[in-house]
Order: structure tokens, then sequence, then C-alpha cells
């Protein structure tokens, strides 16, 4: 396991741990890194110091970088209750969007990712869907 200091182009930073070097360079290439604060998906390593051992405790431990405007804690407060209310369904969500418009499974709130040809066929078809101005985190609920 590897430890880095990350930072978005946001200026947020913050520390991940990867399997390996190779591991986060997959990860880099691929697009699938994201800032804990704005979820932007621009991370690089930053200048990280050696860590030295100290007396301070994990609770003392510095955390993420704060939002620096109204503008970025709108934002972290709508990914939070997007996240907290809905489902992610990861790259199946064209098709569950669709499902659910034509009443082939019950409705609910989802998120996830669509690419631009999906995205618009689905507004052309009269789906009600919206673009979500951060990169889902890649989880299920």
């Amino acid at each position: 396991m590897i430890q880095y200091a990350l930072i978005c182009e946001e200026g947020h930073r913050f520390e991940s741990w990867f399997k390996s070097a190779s591991a986060f360079e997959t990860l880099e290439k691929a697009g699938h890194l994201s800032c804990g604060v704005c979820g932007g998906s621009n991370v690089k390593k930053a200048v990280m110091a050696p860590r030295v051992a100290s007396h301070r405790t994990e609770q003392e431990a510095a955390p993420l970088s704060k939002p620096k405007s109204d503008a970025e804690a709108a934002l972290a407060a709508l990914r939070k209750h997007v996240e907290d209310n809905a489902d992610y369904v990861g790259g199946r969500f064209a098709e569950e969007a669709r499902s659910m418009y034509l009443g082939a499974m019950p409705e609910r709130a989802i998120y996830g990712e669509a690419n631009g040809a999906e995205a618009k066929a689905l507004i052309e078809d009269g789906v009600p869907v919206a673009p979500l101005p951060f990169v889902p985190n890649r989880k299920s609920n």
C-alpha cells in the first residue's frame, strides 16, 4: 500500500491510499479519481513530505480543506443530498432511467453515469433527466 497527497484543480488537498504506484497511475489515466471536497475529477499528486512519527493522534489530524465559497458549500450540500437520497446505478443509468420512464420498473431516485449519446437519447425521448454538477462517487447504495 502507498499513500499519496493529492490536490484537485480547485486547490483542495487530501490524502488517499493505493495498492501500488501503478494502481494510482491506472486509476488516474482512467479518470477514476475524484476530489473528496468538490468531486472534481482533475486530481494529481501533490508534493508530500515524508511522514515522521509525532505525538498527534488521529483525531488531531487536519480534515479535508473547507469549501472556499458559498457556491462550493452549496455543491457539497447538493452532492450529500443526492448521495443520501438516491441509488447509485453507475453505467446502468440510461437503461434504468428509461425503464422507469416506460413503467417497466418502479420509480425511484437514481444517479449514475451516461455517455453523451445515451444522455441525448434520453432527453430526445422525454425522459426527465438532468446532469449533476459533480462526478459521482463510484459506490453502490
